[in-house]
């Protein structure tokens, strides 16, 4: 790497060389960080370009940051006289310490954070795939009044204290329906599949014919694989005709955002899911055109979206939960959904995120989403990242980050190149924590951070240090300093983490015991190596856990209730378990690396909801993991 390019990428955060899953250095093509650099709008194409690139860097005139984050307690000296506007409209003098909050000193925008979240009570519970869920009363998938029903009778009848939910955030109303809540068309707004259509205020004041009409729209809900489009298709029809019966208004004027996700979808119904596809008149917010009454529509389908996951929480707070309900963050947004039409200008549009290779994922993996601008988000304030994380604690006891490592940096993956051709790229995390921290602490909300992969060592200490949990999986809980990587004993886990066996990223209980995702990946040609070695791995994963359980006294009749056990004796404050691993379900959620070869967030559970809270071996499996210390 040339030393004036590589200095070019340090001061735009772009990385020149990074550490691999195991342990190596890697070096980044050159080409890799000039392309991204362009992304960045940095021109580093020319030895001269570099440059000049260099020069606008050390050359800039020494003015005040766009963004300066403190923590509470701290004194803020910015070296020069400056008043400090304050988030309620008073005036601070500096330097002085000053009040948790967003304030203004001319252009720049002064961000005081928590130093730290308070405890969080000692729980075990559900990690739910909501879609997943079906009841006597849902239409083809889960929807909001299970995830109620569900949080409900978890407390009460089994003493769970915390219920984590795959995100549930905003698609966009086309067919075909977009699958994966890790790919939502905004993170601000819900996803109207999941309403329970019956249970809407419209429903109760529809008459009789329409109630009928409604009902003769439910979809099968005993089919082999969700079909997402039958049931948006029945939901949307059942929603037009209540539409007329509804009686909540939204005063869009008041609520610009609100608007232009609305305004957004009606577009979306007419000229498909992709903005960038539109005419050209539609692209910009600022000139688009659409009906007002499909506008008031989708803002009235938010407005339900908002009244059943209150009631989700409200099911969780009078059943008695310690924690509640904690609600997940994807790490990002289509492309061409309503956050990239909105707020385009935060956004690096023409390249996507991801992660390089690793043991499971050995071509890394590209999630085609586009990564926010950090230059952008610092220039706002941060706004666009506050804003976000209140739409989803407004509904929440909670929040998980998806990919936490993501507030320090992300994997960028230029245009045209595969995803192991990319390279990170650095984000403030003292302002990217903090504003979480900061949210988190007005809502009243834990914060866990899923910090799984290639992930710095910086990233887990700064969350524990902050108060927030970090995440510990059994498959991973792995000493690699140490030949061999031996399995961690549970009893040495942090008690700061939110533990699990497995994630819906990983293979099942069930399925690992059966060696079910090699035989899958082997099936679609995921390894680059032999296969026969891929079992040989799993099959010697098998038996450390088999031996670790052995040592730990765990008996092992029944494997899938042992493994439970054995999660049990770690000290972390939250234990999660799925409902496919209390059933033994061998399919896992979702194989990363496809996307329409395994039906990925399609697969229902084996049994109805009612069948769950009757099921023996779940009652089993959640006595053995709520024995464990302190729960």
């Amino acid at each position: 790497m040339d030393d004036e390019l590589a200095a070019l990428a340090e001061a735009h955060g772009v990385a020149t060389r990074y550490e691999d899953a195991g342990q190596r250095w890697v070096d980044v093509d050159p080409p890799v960080v000039v392309a991204v650099l362009a992304q960045l709008d940095v021109d580093a194409s020319t030895p001269e370009a570099v440059r000049a690139a260099l020069a606008a860097v050390t050359d800039a005139p020494d003015a005040l940051p766009a963004t300066v984050v403190v923590r509470a307690g701290e004194v803020l000296d910015l070296g020069r006289p400056a008043t400090v506007v304050l988030e309620d409209g008073g005036e601070v003098e500096l330097p002085a310490e000053l009040p948790l909050g967003y304030h203004r000193t001319g252009a720049t925008t002064v961000i005081v954070t928590p130093d730290r979240l308070p405890s969080v009570p000692r729980a075990w519970g559900w990690m739910v795939q909501l879609y997943a869920l079906r009841s006597r009363e849902s239409w083809g998938m889960g929807d909001y009044a299970d995830l109620a029903t569900i949080a409900r009778r978890s407390s009460v009848e089994l003493d769970a204290g915390v219920l984590l939910v795959n995100p549930v955030q905003a698609i966009s109303p086309t067919h075909p329906v977009e699958r994966s809540p890790y790919s939502p068309a905004s993170r601000r707004y819900q996803n109207p599949i999941y309403l329970r259509v019956t249970a809407t205020a419209a429903y109760a004041n529809a008459d009789q014919a329409t109630r009928a009409a409604i009902e003769d729209l439910r979809p099968d809900n005993a089919t082999e694989l969700i079909d997402y489009d039958a049931v948006w298709s029945a939901k949307a029809a059942a929603l037009e005709l209540l539409w007329p019966f509804h009686t909540e208004r939204v005063d869009l004027a008041a609520d610009p955002a609100l608007r232009d996700f609305a305004t957004f979808c009606a577009l979306a119904e007419r000229h498909g899911p992709d903005w960038r596809t539109w005419p050209e008149a539609l692209r910009d917010p600022e000139t688009a055109l659409a009906d007002p009454e499909r506008v008031e529509f989708h803002a009235w389908l938010q407005e339900l979206c908002r009244a059943q996951l209150d009631d989700v929480r409200l099911a969780a707070h009078e059943s008695g939960m310690a924690v509640g309900v904690i609600h997940d963050l994807p790490v990002g947004v289509h492309p061409g959904g309503a956050d990239t039409w909105a707020r385009r200008d935060t956004f690096a549009p023409n390249v996507t995120v991801g992660a390089p290779p690793d043991a499971f994922n050995q071509q890394g993996q590209n999630w085609g989403l586009p990564p926010w601008r950090p230059d952008r988000l610092a220039a706002l304030g941060y706004a666009p990242f506050r804003e976000m994380l209140r739409s989803v604690l407004r509904h929440a006891d909670g929040i998980r980050v998806d990919h936490v490592a993501g507030l320090w940096r992300l994997w960028w993956i230029p245009p045209g190149e595969s995803a192991d051709r990319g390279t990170y790229v650095r984000y403030d995390a003292e302002a990217m924590l903090g504003v979480l921290a900061l949210e988190a602490h007005r809502a009243g909300a834990v914060v866990v951070g899923e910090d799984l992969g290639t992930v710095e060592d910086e990233v887990t200490e700064t969350l524990h240090e902050r108060g927030m949990l970090s995440s510990a999986v059994l498959w991973f809980q792995r000493d690699y300093d140490e030949p061999g990587h031996p399995l961690v004993p549970p009893e040495k886990w942090t008690s700061s983490a939110m533990a699990s066996i497995s994630t819906h990223d990983l293979p099942t209980v069930a399925g690992f015991l059966a060696a079910e995702h090699v035989r899958v990946r082997a099936e679609l040609g995921l390894f680059e190596g032999p296969v026969d070695g891929e079992y040989s791995a799993a099959e010697l994963e098998r038996h450390q856990l088999v031996e670790l359980m052995t040592q730990e006294g765990v008996p092992t009749d029944d494997l899938v209730a042992a493994f439970h056990t054995l999660l049990a004796k770690a000290p972390s404050v939250l234990l999660l378990t799925s409902p496919q691993d209390a059933l033994g379900e061998i399919r896992q959620p979702n194989l990363p690396g496809t996307v329409d070869q395994y039906p990925n967030w399609r697969i229902p559970l084996p049994v109805t909801l009612e069948e769950f809270f009757a099921d023996e071996h779940v009652r089993a499996v959640v006595a053995a993991l709520a024995g464990g210390p302190g729960r």
